[in-house]
This record gives C-alpha cells, structure tokens and sequence, in this order.
C-alpha cells in the first residue's frame, strides 16, 4: 500500500510540474517573436510526452497488478526461496539458482504467461529491472489484459 501511495503522490508532482512547464510554453509563445515561439512550441511538447509516459507506466502497473491478483487466487505465485544477506538483501547465487529454474520453466511452456510472470519476479530478484519488465510485457501480452 506504502508503494501506491508514493507512485500516486509522485504521479501528482508530476502532473503540476508539466502544467507548470506547459504554462511557461505558452508564455513563450505569447512573446510572439520567431524564437520564442519555437522555444515555447518546444517546452509543450515536454509535457505531452511525459504524460504519455506516466500513461503508459501507469497502465503496465495496472495490468501487472491483476496479474499478480489473478496468480495469487490460482495460488501461482512463487514462493520466496531465497537467501538473504545479513542486511536483508537477496543473495546473488541464491537469485541466480532461482533464475535458473524460471527459465527452464518458461522454456518448457513459453506459451504461457504464468511462466513468464514468474520469470519477470526472477529477473527483478536478480536486479535485471529492464529484462524483468520485458518478461512482464510478455506476460501481460500473453494474458491479453
């Protein structure tokens, strides 16, 4: 709950700085000279392509979520089988044995995005996080959520 309440209040930040670098472009424009014109039609384009990326990251987590809701009812999510350092991080080997065995299962059923899901969990475990969100694209593609 912790993590959804950070995501959504920086989500907010976020929101109000691209009004506020919208508002900037449009002052720009208004100065009506040819260069800041082009400097303020360059300063709105910032904020559109960041909404869409906050779109976009926000539906992947959406889609991810009832993924991990849907496996967790099956009773298909992974059991946590790793070793942990004193200070609590996961153990290199111990996530790399892991990894191993997800692969091997999405291997052997590359259809089926349960595999896939674990296997995203493993790449994440093993501190891969563009590899875990590929798998985790998969998945969701699999799953057609």
């Amino acid at each position: 709950m912790r993590a959804k309440i950070t995501y959504f209040a920086l989500a907010a930040v976020l929101v109000v700085y691209f009004v506020l670098v919208g508002s900037r472009g449009v002052l720009l424009i208004e100065q009506g000279t040819p260069l800041t014109v082009a400097f303020g039609i360059a300063v709105l384009v910032l904020p559109f392509i960041g909404l869409w990326f906050l779109w976009q990251t926000t539906q992947f987590a959406r889609k991810a979520d009832l993924l991990s809701r849907e496996l967790a009812a099956e009773g298909g999510l992974p059991v946590d089988e790793l070793r942990r350092t004193s200070g609590g991080r996961i153990d290199r080997d111990s996530a790399d044995e892991v990894f191993a065995k997800r692969q091997a299962e999405t291997e052997e059923a590359p259809g089926d995005w349960r595999t896939w899901f674990r296997l995203a969990i493993a790449y994440h475990d093993a501190r891969d996080t563009p590899r875990a969100r590929k798998a985790m694209q998969r998945a969701i593609a699999l799953r057609g959520k």
